[in-house]
């Protein structure tokens, strides 16, 4: 495990996968239509998307740093913090 304990695979992997979970999650829950329609509001179910997408990150950076593979779990954080930031900037 020690080959993938490398900052840059965690940011990579910080950034891709909240992207790839929130396009599902959009797709099973069926929000096409209000994204089609533009019906996101500020503070509404734009934020929540980006807070849900962030899960899987915030469960991997827990399995990583049981795991001891810090830098790993460093690098998902970073890549995680634009999606939490920019939740932050959409609920203000």
């Amino acid at each position: 495990m020690d080959r993938f304990d490398r900052y840059w695979i965690g940011i990579v992997a910080g950034i891709l996968i909240p992207g790839i979970f929130g396009l599902t999650y959009i797709d099973v829950m069926n929000l096409w239509y209000p994204l089609q329609t533009l019906q996101f509001q500020a503070g509404g179910v734009l934020s929540k998307l980006l807070l849900v997408s962030v899960f899987p990150d915030l469960a991997l950076i827990f399995v990583f740093y049981t795991t001891d593979t810090w830098r790993l779990s460093k690098g998902i954080l970073i890549g995680a913090l634009p999606y939490i930031l920019a939740a932050l900037m959409v609920s203000m």
